[in-house]
C-alpha cells in the first residue's frame, strides 16, 4: 500500500530490498531520478524487473510549473493557459485539454510510466501551492476541462488522478509548509470545489488523491485522515469506486496525526489504499508501520497500470501528435504566461 521515493538515478541494494516488500505497491519518480530519457526508461525496467508482482510507476508530469522530466519531452504549458483561453474559444479549450493530456500521458507511457498523478482540478483561487497548476477559478469551467482531460488520459492508456480531494484552490496556504483549513460547510464545497470531482468521476476518473487540508464544517482531521470525506462523501454521495491516495506524508500538513507511523496508521483506517512516502529517507519507519497490514490487493493494483504502449519511435513518428505539440507551444506564446 505504500509508493515510496528513491534517491537517485539508480537503484541502490537498500532500495532493491525495499521494493521486494509486499507492503510496497509502487515508486514515485521526481527530477533528482531523471538524467535523459534513456535513463529514466532503464530506471523504470530496472524496479519492475526488481520483483515478479505488478509495481505502478508514478510521476507527476502535469506541465508548467510541475513537470519531472523535460529535456526530450514536450514542454507542456501550465492547465492555466488552457484556462484562460475557455473565455474567449470555449470549443477549442476543451480540446486542447484533451490533446494536452493525451501528448503528456503518451509521453508517460512510451517510457514506461503507468501513472502521472494527473490532473490537477482544484480551483485557481490563490493558494500559494496550486497556482497556475489550475484550469480556472470557476468551478463550472474546470468541471469541463477536467472531463476533457480525463478523456484526454484514457486515450493514451493511462488511469486519470483528479487531485486534490475535496478541493485545494480555496485556502492560500501551502500544504507543503504549513497547516491549512477551509470553514466553508458541504453544502458551499459541494456547489464549488466538489463540483469538477463530481463531473471528472462521472467520466470515469480512476483515482483520487486526498488533500493535507482540515475542513472543520465536516470534519476536524484532515481529509486524507478523514472516513467522513473518503467513504462517506467520496465513496457513498460521489459514487466513487476508484483507487484513493495520500498526498505524501512528508508534507508539514501531514504532521497532525504524529509521526510516520500515525501518519500512515491514519491514511490507512481512514480507508487510503495508497500511501505516498516521496522522500527515501522514510522509507524504512514506513515499512516497519505497515508490518503486520494486509497489502493493496493485486487486483487493485493492476487496474491502474498502463495499457497501450507504444515506442518512443512510434510515438513521434505521429503526424497528429505533432499537430497537438504545436498547438499546446502556440497555447503558451499566445495567451501568456502570467500566474
Amino acid at each position: 500500500m505504500l509508493i515510496i521515493g528513491i534517491a537517485g538515478k539508480e537503484l541502490t541494494d537498500t532500495e532493491r530490498g525495499w521494493l521486494r516488500n509486499d507492503a510496497v505497491s509502487g515508486v514515485i519518480l521526481f527530477s533528482r531520478n531523471v538524467a535523459s530519457r534513456e535513463q529514466v526508461a532503464a530506471l523504470i525496467d530496472d524496479i519492475r524487473a526488481s520483483r515478479e508482482a505488478p509495481l505502478l510507476l508514478c510521476v507527476d508530469q502535469e506541465g508548467g510549473p510541475v513537470q519531472r522530466l523535460r529535456e526530450g519531452f514536450t514542454a507542456l504549458p501550465a492547465l492555466a493557459r488552457v484556462g484562460e483561453l475557455y473565455a474567449s474559444k470555449p470549443a477549442v479549450a476543451v480540446a486542447q485539454a484533451e490533446e494536452h493530456a493525451w501528448v503528456m500521458a503518451s509521453e508517460m507511457r512510451a517510457i514506461g510510466f503507468d501513472l502521472s498523478f494527473a490532473p490537477c482540478i482544484d480551483l485557481g483561487r490563490g493558494n500559494r501551492a496550486i497556482g497556475e497548476r489550475a484550469f480556472h477559478a470557476a468551478p463550472d469551467v474546470v468541471a469541463t476541462l477536467a472531463q476533457a482531460y480525463v478523456r484526454g488520459m484514457h486515450l493514451a492508456g493511462m488511469a486519470a488522478t483528479i487531485k486534490h480531494f475535496p478541493g485545494h484552490g480555496s485556502v492560500l496556504e501551502d500544504t507543503h509548509f504549513d497547516h491549512a483549513r477551509d470553514p466553508r460547510p458541504l453544502a458551499k464545497l459541494l456547489q464549488e470545489d466538489l463540483l469538477p470531482f463530481q463531473d471528472a468521476i462521472a467520466v470515469g476518473a480512476d483515482a483520487v488523491m486526498m488533500a493535507h487540508v482540515v475542513y472543520p464544517g465536516i470534519d476536524e482531521q484532515p481529509a486524507g485522515y478523514s472516513r467522513t470525506w473518503i467513504q462517506d462523501v467520496l465513496r457513498r454521495d460521489l459514487g466513487f469506486k476508484g483507487a484513493v491516495f495520500s498526498d505524501d506524508i512528508g508534507m508539514a500538513a501531514a504532521e497532525s496525526a504524529g509521526g510516520v507511523a500515525a501518519r500512515i496508521g491514519a491514511h490507512l483506517d481512514a480507508r487510503c489504499d495508497f500511501v505516498l512516502v516521496c522522500a527515501p529517507a522514510l522509507v524504512d519507519d514506513s515499512l516497519a508501520a505497515v508490518a503486520g497490514r494486509k497489502p493493496a490487493s493485486r487486483t487493485l493494483v493492476e487496474s491502474l497500470l498502463g495499457r497501450v504502449s507504444p515506442t518512443w519511435d512510434e510515438l513521434v513518428d505521429n503526424p497528429q501528435r505533432d499537430a497537438f505539440i504545436a498547438r499546446l507551444a502556440a497555447l503558451t506564446t499566445s495567451v501568456g504566461t502570467s500566474t
